[in-house]
């Protein structure tokens, strides 16, 4: 069995690209907005958001291309570390915040089917 991520399986874009053309080419313009060099938000913070947001979504493909271009913008290794950081306590909220809905939805339905609150 081969491993999950591996940098050769870029080339089954080219199906996904014949596949549906169009769509591909609208996807691949959105990564486009982080290259913006005079927008209001300097080109380094647009980087470190993409890495931030890759670690999230948890893109390898992401995280390497946004690893390259933080560096490329001058990020620093010490950056990269907190926007790791940062991505990972966000991202820690989200399953706490999961957590507190799950127990409303226990609560919930635990009333609708009579039963006990512990």
């Amino acid at each position: 069995m081969t491993g999950y991520h591996d940098h050769s399986d870029t080339k089954f874009m080219r199906d996904i690209r014949e596949g549906a053309p169009r769509e591909f080419e609208a996807w691949l313009n959105l990564d486009k907005i982080v290259a913006i060099e005079d927008g209001a938000i300097p080109r380094k913070y647009r980087e470190l958001i993409a890495l931030a947001v890759a670690h999230a979504t948890q893109c390898v493909y992401c995280l390497d291309a946004h690893a390259a271009g933080a560096a490329q913008a001058g990020a620093t290794k010490n950056e990269i570390a907190e926007t790791s950081m940062l991505a990972a306590a966000l991202r820690a909220g989200g399953g706490a915040t999961h957590g507190m809905l799950a127990m409303k939805f226990f609560e919930e339905h635990s009333k609708k089917a009579g039963g006990a609150d512990d």
